[in-house]
């Protein structure tokens, strides 16, 4: 698997569909594998040069159904890039991306509360000591099944 930023252990395989989050920029991506029962399977931050590999390798380990990623940055260019590279096709849909670096700081501190001393600081005040790219792509993710269930 390409080097990454920063990894978390994987949940087993299951047959359940999920969706790939992807969180495109410049220098880093962000990643995520979403269960349609909404259960994080994985995420990741990796070098933007080893973003498709990636994505192929999760294809390979996930039935990814289809990949959701943000509208702005590098999105059109990204979203070609992938049209081209992948080996195989793969429906992409693309998510209001605003606001959601401020959203992705207040969801790290629920998945990884602050400890000790750090503790007595406020939120705002607090350095993250990773990117969050990855949790962006959750947030988007669920931003589109958010928007799925509004529209059903």
């Amino acid at each position: 698997m390409p080097p990454s930023l920063s990894s978390q252990p994987d949940l087993p395989a299951s047959d359940q569909p999920v969706i790939l989050g992807f969180d495109p920029g410049r220098r880093k991506c962000g990643l995520a594998v979403i269960g349609v029962d909404r259960t994080l399977r994985y995420h990741e931050v990796v070098e933007a040069e080893s973003a498709i590999a990636t994505i192929q390798h999760l294809r390979q380990q996930f039935p990814i159904s289809l990949l959701v990623m943000g509208d702005q940055t590098t999105a059109k260019e990204w979203k070609q890039r992938l049209s081209h590279e992948l080996t195989e096709p793969l429906r992409i849909i693309m998510v209001d991306e605003r606001h959601s670096s401020l959203q992705a700081r207040d969801r790290y501190w629920q998945m990884y509360p602050a400890k000790g001393l750090t503790s007595l600081i406020p939120q705002s005040f607090r350095t993250i000591s990773r990117p969050i790219d990855d949790i962006v792509a959750i947030l988007l993710i669920e931003r589109y099944l958010g928007r799925l269930v509004d529209e059903g």
